[in-house]
């Protein structure tokens, strides 16, 4: 009998060969990711990758307690196989989504239906979860919401103002990003890269120049810390943000007025760093476009002084308002074994008690010379998430004050060499709202075959699902923007 084959192993930001990769026929491969899963490994994504008439599934899994990423594929298949959903409700939706884009049936998966509303393509779509009940009603809201929110649509089963089940639909952009980037990287590659969500630019460019590095050769020290600047300014201006939005969406209009203003100044700083307030143009494969001297640095570092000032004023009027703590605490919780099953990451992980920081579990660019704790909280509930999002503020800028005052030397770009053909490449950044995972696999020519994103948000939409349940459904705004998740960084 032949030895049992593993996965192998990588660590964040390297690439392997793909013939190296081992492979499994596909009931076999989800048997061996189910194993691997169990016994501690995380589903960072799974897809499909077509070869001639068939489709390859691909597994990439993080062991952080090891530091180390591994990777799997199945052998070419059509029809078919045994879902990984069944023991493992993290890989529900990547499970969807691959018989939505390849035709694969996941046998056995216990909610099949399209992942982006495809309704045409799919004849077996099925309908929303319903529950019966003299007593129950349903309350739909969206696609379509007033002001400027993107579309999604969510569905309420409520037994008069308790909320039994949310059911949530996306997807109804098709943006086809990751179709474009087939053939790549292309000229407007980079652009698509830093708008896969236009809030974590930074977050993406820098996922997106990692794994064009991994292929092609590493970007100068002084431009990873560059990079980890822009990263944590990008957090700082985003949870300034919710933190002013939670207290919008409770009335309490001090904390609410401040954040919206002392976001932009964060804003500010990054275009102060490139030019560009959401960081555009900064981040590119073999470093970065702009540098910061002395003089910049030093202005930099000053207003952002200020800023954290401001903003820690603006959270103590927060914590210290018994009315805000009341409609905080105990809502919409997520336990520690839900977060741990569904694959929550980011705030939200980290909000449920969850060690799950990519700067510290898979530090790669220059978290690996400098680090920060991980911000958690135990609770699971809206407070949590405030809490972790207000750990985070501070953290990000004792980081940042730290570094503007000890900058590296040397140069800021290094053209990559020409990427290797037949490669796999794996990425990991802690953007502000949780893992950013890019896979890049190239042809023999070097060209992208496939380039798979998963944005943070693919993981934790169905957190929030869970974290409305028996609560009021006036709930439901405090829910969601303490999870704060991306319409667009899902619709991919």
């Amino acid at each position: 009998m032949n030895p049992p084959r593993e996965f192998l192993w990588l660590s964040n930001g390297t690439s392997v060969p793909w013939a190296d990769v081992p492979e499994w026929p596909a009931a076999e491969f989800v048997a061996a990711t189910a194993a691997e899963l169990e016994r501690g490994g995380r589903l960072c994504a799974w897809f499909g990758v077509p070869e001639n008439a068939a489709t390859r599934l691909v597994a990439v899994l993080a062991y952080d307690a090891d530091n180390t990423l591994a990777v799997g594929r199945s052998t070419p298949l059509t029809g078919s196989y045994p879902s990984l959903t069944l023991r493992q409700p993290q890989a529900h939706l990547f499970e969807r989504e691959v018989w939505e884009q390849h035709g694969l049936t996941p046998a056995g998966h216990p909610w099949l239906k399209p992942v982006r509303r495809q309704d045409g393509d799919h004849p077996a779509t099925g309908n929303f979860f319903a529950v019966t009940g003299g007593e129950i009603h349903e309350v739909a809201v969206g696609p379509v919401h007033a002001g400027i929110i993107e579309p999604g649509h969510f569905r309420f089963q409520c037994q008069g103002e308790e909320v039994l089940h949310l059911e949530i639909a996306l997807g109804y952009q098709h943006r086809g990003v990751e179709a474009a980037l087939a053939g790549g990287p292309q000229r407007a590659t980079l652009s698509q890269m830093e708008t896969v969500a236009g809030d974590t630019t930074i977050g993406h460019a820098t996922a997106y120049a990692m794994a064009s590095e991994a292929l092609g050769g590493e970007a100068p020290l002084r431009a990873q810390w560059l990079r980890a600047l822009a990263l944590e300014l990008e957090r700082l201006a985003n949870h300034t943000g919710d933190l002013g939005a939670l207290a919008g969406d409770v009335a309490f209009l001090p904390t609410s007025a401040a954040c919206g203003k002392i976001r932009g100044d964060f804003l500010n700083l990054t275009a102060r760093l490139c030019g560009n307030r959401f960081g555009r143009g900064l981040v590119r494969p073999g470093g970065c476009k702009l540098d910061l001297e002395p003089a910049r640095a030093a202005g930099l570092l000053e207003k952002l002084r200020v800023a954290l000032a401001e903003v820690a004023a603006a959270a103590e009027w927060l914590w210290d308002a018994n009315a805000v703590r009341a409609r905080f605490e105990l809502t919409g919780t997520v336990s520690h074994r839900q977060a741990n099953e569904i694959g929550l990451v980011g705030v939200a992980a980290r909000a449920s008690g969850l060690l799950r920081d990519v700067r510290f579990d898979h530090p790669a660019g220059w978290h690996r010379f400098a680090q920060m704790p991980v911000s958690t909280w135990p609770d699971g509930d809206v407070f949590a998430r405030a809490r972790v999002r207000w750990l985070e503020i501070q953290r990000a800028g004792k980081f940042l004050g730290e570094q503007l005052t000890s900058p590296p030397d040397g140069g800021i770009f290094e053209a990559p060499g020409t990427a290797a053909p037949d490669t796999l490449a794996v990425a990991l950044v802690e953007g502000w709202r949780g893992e950013i995972c890019h896979v890049a696999l190239t042809d023999d020519a070097g060209a992208f075959r496939r380039y798979k994103i998963v944005d943070p948000s693919f993981h934790n939409w169905a957190g929030l699902a869970l974290a409305l349940r028996r609560q009021a459904i006036s709930d439901f705004p405090i829910c969601n923007k303490s999870f704060n998740l991306s319409y667009c960084g899902f619709d991919l």
